[in-house]
């Protein structure tokens, strides 16, 4: 009776075994790819500001005294000491984009920033200091305070990830998520990205070397990156899910007739 316990547990485990075996293929990054050079195109790179982006702008010239009144913002940002003597960040101060796509600055008054890249929206900038005569060959840094990728689905971590130096693959999102589980689907991850106020979706197989010439493979501010499960973890869910109840129901008729034979 034994001996037929232990058979009827191993045929269980191997059919559960089965189940859940994946292809190697199915877990293999551009598997068709070979030795090769690929071209990227760095000339949609920066992205455009959009509303709700939180700017840092410094301006300095050759006057500091005449700079310091456009950066009040950014002498309240940076590192502070707490009550208990503990270096902390403090809390991102800047220049909101409202939802007209505007920012207001000290004696600029309003001024137009989605729409525009960084750079065309830094010497616009100066171009408006020079031609009212506030400064004296001013220059204006422009850097995002809210550049951030969200990775959610099969992957090791789930996160919201901030990238200071604007500038990330999606490849590099995956990895700072911990990768990709086994049970991820590389051949149909979504990313979901807004622009304009459109959010536009779009899927990408991770398991062709495509990636490398795709416009999709620099991120920008507020992607989203989406893993959906691959059917064999969608195949063994729905399995565990029928078979549990009769194993958990067989097993207990073996134990019940175990206990009987041994009385």
């Amino acid at each position: 009776m034994m001996n037929k316990l232990l058979i009827f547990c191993y045929v269980v485990f191997c059919c559960f075994t089965a189940a859940s075996c994946a292809s190697t293929n199915d877990a293999t990054y551009f598997k068709n790819a070979r030795s090769a050079v690929y071209k990227g195109n760095l000339d949609n790179l920066e992205p455009e500001i959009q509303p709700n982006d939180l700017l840092n702008i410094s301006i300095i010239s050759l006057n500091p005294g005449a700079s310091e009144i456009f950066n009040v913002l950014n002498q309240n940002s940076g590192r502070v000491t707490n009550a208990n003597a503990t270096s902390m960040v403090s809390p991102a101060i800047g220049y909101l984009v409202d939802q007209q796509g505007y920012i207001e600055i000290p004696l600029l008054g309003k001024v137009k920033a989605a729409g525009l890249t960084k750079t065309a929206f830094k010497e616009g900038i100066e171009h408006e200091l020079v031609r009212r005569k506030l400064l004296i060959e001013p220059i204006v840094d422009v850097r995002y305070l809210n550049y951030k990728i969200s990775v959610l689905g099969e992957v090791a971590r789930p996160s919201v990830l901030t990238v200071p130096n604007e500038k990330i693959t999606l490849l590099e999102a995956l990895g700072l998520a911990g990768d990709l589980t086994i049970y991820a689907s590389r051949n149909n991850v979504l990313l979901i990205r807004e622009e304009n106020g459109d959010k536009k979706l779009t899927r990408i197989d991770l398991t062709s070397d495509a990636l490398f010439t795709s416009p999709y493979y620099y991120l920008k501010s507020n992607d989203i990156i989406y893993v959906e499960p691959n059917k064999t973890k969608i195949q063994s869910a729905s399995s565990a899910r029928q078979w549990l109840p009769v194993v958990f129901s067989g097993l207990t008729v073996v134990v019940i007739g175990l206990d009987r034979l041994t009385r």
